[in-house]
C-alpha cells in the first residue's frame, strides 16, 4: 500500500506544481513558480529512484488505481504497470526534466511568460509519466494526446509570433493524423479483445493473431489482425516520433525557447512513440509484415534525414534533424526485434541530446540569441563549459567508444546485421551510412562553433539560400519589450537584430544554466558502459519485453558476441563502424577549418541535389500542394457547388422560386369576376360528381 501511494506521488508532484504555477502565474513571484515545479520534479525524481531499486528487488505492480467509467461490458480505468521498462523510463523523464527545469531559470529570465512557461514544462512531466506509468490503452491514449496538447502550448510559446504559431499548427495537423491511426488500432484492439489492459491483451494475442482475419470493405480474407492493430499503432508512433513522412512537424519545432527543444526531442514526446512499440512487443512478435513496415521506415529516416542535417546553418535545426535520424536508429532495432537496443539507445540518447540542445542554448544566450553557426568561430576560450560539454554530448552522439552512445548505436547496427526481416539489408546500409553522416554533420557545426576564425561581432552577411534563415529565439530584452527575431535577408537590418556588437565578446553563461551540461555530460560518458550488460545481455528487461527467440533470434546471437562493455569498446577500434565515424570527423575538419572554400565550390557544383536537400525533400510543397491545397479544393468545391449551388441555389432560393412560380400560375386563376368563380365551382362539382358516379 505504501508503495501505491508512492507510484501516485510520481506523476501528482508535478502536476500539483503546474497547477500552482499555471493558476496563479499572474499572482506569484518568479521565485515561487520555479520552486514549486523544481521541487515537483524532484519528488518525482527521488520518487522514481526509489521505486526502481524496489523494482529492482523483484516487486512490480500491475492494478488499478480508479474505474473511469463502465459502459456495457467495458471497463475503463486508470491504473499503473511498474516494470523494469516503466522504471527505466521514469528515471529517464525525471532526472532530464530536473535538469531542464533548472536550466530555464537562467535561460527564461528576461520573458513575461516565465512563471507561464514552467507550468507547461510541468505539466508535460505529468503527461509523460502518465502515458509510461499506464497499464492499459485508454490512460496511454490521455498520455499520448496531453504530451501533443502541451507540446503545441510550448512550440507556440512566444503565441506574437506567426512562424511559431504556424509551426504549433504543423505540429498539430501532422499529429492529428498520426492519432487518427492510433485511435483506429486502440479500436481495433477493444473491439476483438473485449478489453484495453494490457495484460489481458498480451494473453489473449496469440490466439487471436492465429484465428482471427481482418476483412476488407468486408469481402473475403483481408489484411491478418495484428498486422493492422501493430501498423495502425505504429502509425500513431511515427507522428510522435517523427518518423518519414509524419516528421516534418518537428524541425519547425524549433520556433519554441531551447529547453523546450530538450525536453520534447530527448525525454518525452519523441520517444513516446519507441516506447509504446517497445511496450507492445507482444503484439508486434506475431506479426513479421508489421515488423517490415517499421524497420523500413525507421531506415529512411535514419538517413535521409541525416542528410538534412549537413546543410543547416541554424544550430538547433542541426541537433533537430540528428534527432530525428537517431529516432530513425530506435525504430530500426524495433523492427529487428531488439525492443531492448531500443530502449537502451533512447535512454543513453535522452542524456546525450539533452546535452546538446542545452549546450546549444548555452552557445545562443552567450551569442546574444544569434542562431547562425556562421557567425561564430572560436567560443572555445570563451565558453569553456559549454565547449567541453559540447565536445561530450558530439561525442557520445557520433558513437566514440566508451562514450554512451556508442554501446547503443553498435548494438542497434549490429542487431540489424543479424535480423532476417524483409527490409532489414537496406537498414543495415541505412545505418551504416548514417555512421559517417552524423559524424560529418555533427562535428561541422561542432568545428564552427568552438573552433577557427572569429566571425562574430561582424555585420550579418547576406545569404540568400534556403538554410541561412534560421529560426531564430524571440526573447524579451531586458527592458522588457518583446523583442521578435528573424534573420531573413529582407530583415537583415530589421532593429530587433541580436547578435554580437562589433568588438563585444561572447561570454560563459551562469551556473544555472551550465550545472545541468555538467550533470547531463555526466551520464553521457558512463551510463552505456554501466548499462549495456544489464539491459541488453542480462534479465533487466526479462518480464517487460516480448520476443519470439525462435521467429527472431536476433539478441540471443548478439548475446553470443559480447565479452564485456570493455572489451566491445577496445573491439570496435578495428571496426568499419568507427572508421567510418572517424572519416566523417576528419573531412568535416578538413573541409571547415582547413579548406572552407571548397564547401562552397560543392555547393555551388551541386546544383538540383542542394535544392533538393534544402528544400527538404519537398515534404514541405507536396503536403502544402497535395493535403492542403487539396482541402482548399474541396472545401472550394463544397461552398461552389454544395453551399452555394446545392443548398442556396436549389433548396433556399430554388424553392422560394418554385412558390414564386406557383403563385404567378395561381394568380391567373383569381380574376375579380364573379361569374368566372361561379363557373369554376360547377365545373369542380361536374367533376366530382362524374368521378363518384363512375367508382359507383
Amino acid at each position: 500500500m505504501e508503495m501505491q501511494k508512492l507510484y501516485l506521488l510520481v506523476p501528482l508532484a508535478p502536476l500539483v506544481g503546474a497547477i500552482i504555477a499555471g493558476l496563479f502565474c499572474r499572482v506569484i513571484p518568479r521565485w515561487v513558480a520555479h520552486t514549486v515545479t523544481i521541487a515537483g520534479v524532484a519528488i518525482a525524481c527521488v520518487a522514481s529512484f526509489v521505486i526502481f531499486r524496489d523494482v529492482m528487488a523483484g516487486n512490480t505492480h500491475n492494478g488499478p488505481v480508479y474505474q473511469w467509467l463502465t459502459s456495457g461490458d467495458y471497463h475503463f480505468e486508470v491504473g499503473f504497470l511498474i516494470d523494469q521498462l516503466t522504471v527505466t523510463m521514469m528515471l529517464v523523464v525525471t532526472s532530464v526534466s530536473l535538469m531542464v527545469h533548472i536550466y530555464t531559470i537562467g535561460y527564461m529570465q528576461d520573458d513575461p511568460g516565465y512563471n507561464r512557461f514552467f507550468s507547461y514544462i510541468s505539466l508535460f512531466t505529468f503527461s509523460m509519466l502518465m502515458l509510461v506509468m499506464s497499464n492499459n490503452f485508454m490512460q496511454l491514449f490521455f498520455g499520448w494526446e496531453a504530451v501533443g496538447l502541451v507540446s503545441y502550448l510550448l512550440i507556440g510559446f512566444w503565441y506574437t509570433r506567426p512562424t511559431a504559431i504556424f509551426a504549433n499548427l504543423k505540429a498539430f495537423l501532422v499529429n492529428r493524423v498520426g492519432d487518427f491511426g492510433f485511435i483506429l488500432g486502440i479500436g481495433l484492439v477493444l473491439a476483438h479483445f473485449g478489453t484495453l489492459d494490457y495484460a489481458a491483451v498480451f494473453a489473449k494475442a496469440p490466439e487471436l493473431a492465429a484465428d482471427t482475419r481482418l476483412a476488407l470493405f468486408g469481402k473475403g480474407e483481408g489484411v491478418a489482425l495484428m498486422t493492422a492493430i501493430c501498423i495502425l499503432l505504429f502509425v500513431g508512433a511515427m507522428g510522435k516520433s517523427a518518423q518519414v513522412p509524419l516528421h516534418v512537424w518537428l524541425p519547425d519545432s524549433m520556433e519554441g525557447p531551447t529547453p523546450i527543444s530538450a525536453l520534447i526531442h530527448a525525454a518525452t514526446m519523441v520517444t513516446a512513440g519507441i516506447f509504446m512499440v517497445a511496450r507492445m512487443s507482444p503484439l508486434f512478435e506475431l506479426s513479421d509484415t508489421a515488423l517490415s513496415f517499421v524497420i523500413i521506415i525507421g531506415s529512411i529516416t535514419a538517413l535521409f534525414m541525416g542528410f538534412l542535417g549537413i546543410i543547416q546553418n541554424d544550430i538547433k535545426r542541426v541537433v533537430a534533424y540528428s534527432t530525428l535520424s537517431q529516432l530513425g536508429y530506435m525504430t530500426v532495432a524495433l523492427g529487428a526485434s531488439a525492443y531492448s537496443v531500443a530502449i537502451f539507445h533512447l535512454m543513453t540518447h535522452a542524456f546525450f541530446k539533452a546535452l546538446l540542445f542545452l549546450a546549444a542554448g548555452s552557445v545562443i544566450i552567450g551569442m546574444h540569441h544569434d542562431q547562425d553557426i556562421r557567425n561564430m568561430g572560436g567560443l572555445r576560450k570563451y565558453m569553456p563549459i559549454t565547449w567541453i560539454t559540447s565536445l561530450i554530448g558530439s561525442l557520445a552522439l557520433i558513437g566514440t567508444p566508451f562514450f554512451a552512445g556508442f554501446y547503443s548505436k553498435d548494438s542497434i547496427i549490429e542487431a540489424v546485421a543479424l535480423s532476417h526481416i524483409p527490409g532489414a539489408g537496406f537498414a543495415y546500409f541505412a545505418v551504416m551510412a548514417g555512421v559517417f553522416v552524423t559524424a560529418f554533420y555533427s562535428f561541422r557545426m561542432y568545428f564552427l562553433v568552438f573552433h577557427g576564425a572569429e566571425r562574430f561581432g561582424l555585420p550579418a552577411p547576406h545569404h540568400e539560400d534556403q538554410a541561412a534563415h534560421p529560426t531564430v529565439e524571440h526573447h524579451v530584452a531586458h527592458d522588457g519589450s518583446h523583442a521578435d527575431q528573424d534573420h531573413h535577408a529582407d530583415d537583415a537590418h530589421d532593429e530587433h537584430h541580436h547578435g554580437l556588437a562589433p568588438g563585444e565578446k561572447p561570454h560563459e553563461t551562469p551556473w544555472v544554466v551550465t550545472l545541468p551540461l555538467i550533470m547531463l555530460a555526466i551520464p553521457s560518458v558512463i551510463i552505456g558502459y554501466i548499462g549495456i550488460g544489464p539491459m541488453l545481455f542480462g534479465d533487466f528487461f526479462k518480464d517487460a519485453i516480448f520476443v519470439n527467440a525462435e521467429a527472431h533470434p536476433v539478441m540471443a546471437e548478439l548475446a553470443t558476441h559480447f565479452h564485456g562493455a570493455f572489451a566491445m569498446a577496445t573491439h570496435a577500434l578495428a571496426t568499419p563502424v568507427f572508421w567510418l565515424a572517424f572519416l566523417g570527423v576528419a573531412l568535416s575538419w578538413f573541409l571547415y577549418m582547413k579548406r572552407p572554400d571548397i564547401p562552397e565550390a560543392i555547393k555551388t557544383r551541386s546544383g538540383w541535389l542542394y535544392t533538393l536537400l534544402d528544400n527538404k525533400y519537398y515534404f514541405d510543397k507536396f503536403n502544402d500542394f497535395f493535403f492542403a491545397g487539396g482541402a482548399r479544393l474541396l472545401g472550394r468545391g463544397l461552398w461552389k457547388g454544395g453551399d452555394a449551388g446545392l443548398i442556396d441555389g436549389i433548396i433556399v432560393n430554388g424553392s422560394a422560386r418554385l412558390v414564386g412560380w406557383f403563385a404567378t400560375v395561381v394568380r391567373l386563376f383569381q380574376t375579380g369576376h364573379i361569374y368566372h368563380y361561379a363557373f369554376t365551382m360547377i365545373i369542380g362539382v361536374f367533376v366530382l360528381m362524374t368521378l363518384w358516379v363512375t367508382r359507383a
